[in-house]
């Protein structure tokens, strides 16, 4: 088979991730009580959540099943409070490394801090979102050894 590389197109980041939920009302409610977020819309059974220049969509689905092993990854400035709101809301949490909880709908959700990440937003993103955020040195030499720092 001939090398197609350039052809095939490049993976850039995440757009948005769809979160199924059994009510939206109540997740939003759910949501806004452990993170800061704006509305960027919604409709009867979907509202998309603003993360600068990305979203969470949230989808009405009454027939959902807790995911066991598919989850993905929220980054956060700040989780030293997290914990103890997840808590305080009885929200189930997973064991394991960092910050791992299900929401009331069963999805698996690992929460991460920017400082420590590859993950990077563009300063005038930042500055958008009203933050000013750095990164640690080792997240900062992971990012410089793939040539991005």
């Amino acid at each position: 088979m001939p090398d197609d590389t350039y052809l095939r197109p490049h993976l850039v980041g995440i757009n948005h991730v769809a979160l199924e939920v059994g009510d939206i009302e109540q997740a939003l409610e759910f949501y806004g009580q452990i993170f800061q977020f704006k509305l960027r819309g919604r409709s009867d059974n979907m509202a998309f959540m603003d993360m600068g220049d990305q979203f969470l969509a949230l989808s009405q689905n009454s027939d959902r099943h807790p995911d066991q092993h598919r989850h993905f990854g929220l980054v956060v400035d700040d989780r030293s409070n997290l914990r103890a709101r997840l808590e305080a809301l009885a929200v189930e949490m997973i064991p394991g490394v960092g910050l791992n909880f299900r929401d009331p709908w069963g999805n698996y959700i690992q929460v991460v801090v920017y400082a420590d990440i590859q993950f990077s937003k563009t300063p005038a993103v930042l500055k958008g979102m009203g933050l000013e955020l750095t990164k640690t040195p080792d997240a900062l030499q992971q990012l410089r050894e793939k040539g991005l720092g």
